[in-house]
């Protein structure tokens, strides 16, 4: 069985490093330590582990930006990647509460919004290995004033999504650290296991102390090539950054996935910590849609402000 659990990574030996003020622990000759966020494409270009073509990130070149913590080197490149993401149903008047004003969730159906949960795994990546969690609400785009119908099927057509980020939890300090610091996201040390095998997906969370937050567990759905650089996506969160409003783009290249409306044999399984709290406050309980990306490339990039929007007008 391929395995890509944080458990079943093998140990190594660390070196420490300086971020944003922060001392971390990083795998000694990993990405982090040979290049610092600013590798030599050529060389990942010759790792078995990344794929035979990069070419989505050479069309990126990385520059030296300022940020929050100091000058640092972006975007930041995930050169292979694996996620399955549920696409929920949840009641209006429970996302609205979960949402900072100005911001709304979009309506999907009459008195329904949508919530994202994403287990992801992130096998190479310019910050070494590590896995993540998310849910999100979606929303309507800042500063438009469009139907929220309109909004969504433009949305989907234009495969750009808005979203609001609640949770993030991750499995590695240097990651924590780059989110919490970088990018002000709710990030924080959690046990997250992610298998994909021939025939089935696997996926938990463990809580502070040791319980089963969350676990999924679905069979693998047949899953087709897709041509790279065919089908970008652009995730767009939007959260507030030493308080002014910023936006933070993901853009998501995938090469091996597919999609299922409506999944059967779904099985969330919730338990007594954070995420699955946060669903059931949410409502998140029926299940549109399934993701499964068995391989994609991914470029975040860094925040950038949206300028001229205040609470009266986003």
């Amino acid at each position: 069985m391929a395995s890509d659990t944080s458990a079943s990574r093998p140990k190594c030996p660390t070196v420490q490093v300086e971020f944003g003020g922060q001392k971390v622990d990083v795998p000694k000759g990993g990405y982090y330590d040979r290049y610092q966020m600013n590798p030599n494409l050529d060389e990942v270009a010759q790792d078995p582990a990344v794929g035979p073509n990069i070419d989505f990130f050479r069309e990126v070149p990385k520059k030296l930006v300022d940020s929050r913590i100091g000058k640092v080197y972006a975007p930041n490149f995930y050169y292979r990647t694996k996620s399955v993401q549920l696409l929920f149903l949840a009641p209006l008047e429970n996302l609205k509460l979960k949402l900072p004003a100005p911001l709304e969730p979009i309506t999907a159906l009459p008195g329904y919004g949508l919530v994202v949960m994403t287990f992801y795994s992130y096998s190479v990546c310019d910050n070494d290995p590590y896995n993540e969690v998310s849910i999100a609400v979606i929303i309507r785009q800042p500063g438009t004033r469009s139907f929220s119908t309109t909004q969504l099927f433009s949305s989907l057509w234009n495969r750009t999504f808005y979203g609001y980020v609640l949770a993030l939890p991750v499995d590695t300090e240097i990651a924590r650290v780059r989110g919490v610091y970088g990018y002000q996201l709710p990030k924080w040390l959690a046990n997250i296991n992610f298998e994909m095998d021939e025939n089935n997906i696997k996926a938990d969370i463990t809580a502070t102390g040791g319980k089963l937050d969350l676990a999924l567990h679905v069979p693998l759905p047949a899953l087709k090539p897709i041509p790279s650089r065919s089908s970008i996506v652009n995730n767009n969160a939007i959260n507030k950054i030493d308080e002014k409003w910023y936006q933070v783009t993901v853009q998501t290249n995938p090469l091996l996935g597919a999609q299922r409306l409506f999944p059967r044999n779904v099985n969330v399984y919730r338990g007594r910590g954070p995420l699955s709290e946060l669903l059931n406050e949410l409502g998140a309980w029926t299940v549109l849609r399934m993701d499964v990306l068995k391989d994609a490339q991914m470029i975040l990039n860094m925040p950038t402000p949206l300028n001229g929007i205040d609470n009266a007008n986003l």
